[in-house]
């Protein structure tokens, strides 16, 4: 997940647009957006996935969704770890098992960009790139094929990828329990996205560090601070998002819900 699920912010290259003058374009949707809620009727493509999100997703605060720590701050909600019941390994084992063929099968990541995958925001630095598929999200909707991820996660190393982990995602309005059915909560943590303040037009740079105010890292995370500052709240963005490490060995390895997320990470 992040990230856009999950990024870390790009300071020279947005420094370069404000030195232009210039708002940054609007990024494509973000992996994991939920979409059904959205009118695309001005669109230009007749999947509604494949649409650009609104203006939660374009505002500028998003570049930085995968630097969030997973403490359970003001912007993240994770589920919290159960006690394993009877048929939870078996489960998980199936999924992490065919998250294994899908990494053969896109390592190579010319073969993600064949098949009609998009990566999100090539043009910024970010520790991990999100290869997403969005007819497989738009799947994820209302059924989980864990051939299908939303997503593929790549590091980048000059001008290669290299494929490390895998997201799925489901829909923001899952219960637990529903969530728990896909992948049960005794293995994996899903996480999702909250308490989002859209900056207003004319201050989105108030989005940008060292000290954002507006976006996923911003110090704005109620309704009433947001309205006080003329902003847009969203007190819940995107779905429900996972992200899993088949190629690690160990399975806290495999499941780690901070990597990606985290900015003491190794990654």
């Amino acid at each position: 997940m992040s990230n856009r699920v999950f990024f870390t912010f790009a300071p020279v290259i947005l420094a370069c647009h404000l030195v232009q003058g210039q708002q940054p374009a609007p990024p494509p949707a973000m992996p994991g957006m939920d979409m059904s809620s959205h009118d695309h009727s001005s669109a230009g493509s007749n999947d509604p996935v494949m649409k650009d999100a609104d203006s939660e997703a374009s505002d500028h605060g998003v570049h930085s969704m995968e630097g969030h720590h997973m403490d359970m701050g003001p912007h993240m909600k994770m589920t919290e770890l159960r006690a394993p019941k009877p048929g939870d390994a078996e489960q998980a084992q199936k999924v992490l098992e065919a998250a294994r063929v899908v990494m053969m099968r896109y390592r190579d990541y010319h073969s993600a960009l064949d098949e009609g995958f998009r990566i999100f925001h090539p043009e910024l630095p970010q520790k991990m790139y999100h290869f997403t598929n969005y007819k497989w999200a738009a799947e994820a909707e209302f059924s989980f094929n864990p051939d299908h991820p939303t997503s593929l996660l790549y590091e980048k190393h000059g001008e290669s990828y290299t494929l490390v982990g895998i997201m799925y995602t489901a829909p923001k309005r899952y219960t637990e329990a529903e969530l728990d059915q896909r992948i049960p909560l005794s293995v994996a943590q899903w996480h999702e996205h909250i308490n989002f303040c859209k900056a207003p037009p004319d201050r989105w740079r108030e989005s940008l560090p060292p000290n954002p105010k507006f976006g996923f890292n911003g110090s704005i995370s109620t309704q009433e601070a947001c309205d006080a500052a003329g902003g847009t709240f969203k007190p819940l963005v995107f779905n429900w998002m996972v992200h899993l490490y088949p190629d690690e060995k160990s399975d806290a390895d495999i499941w780690d819900a901070a990597r990606g997320h985290n900015h003491n990470h190794a990654d």
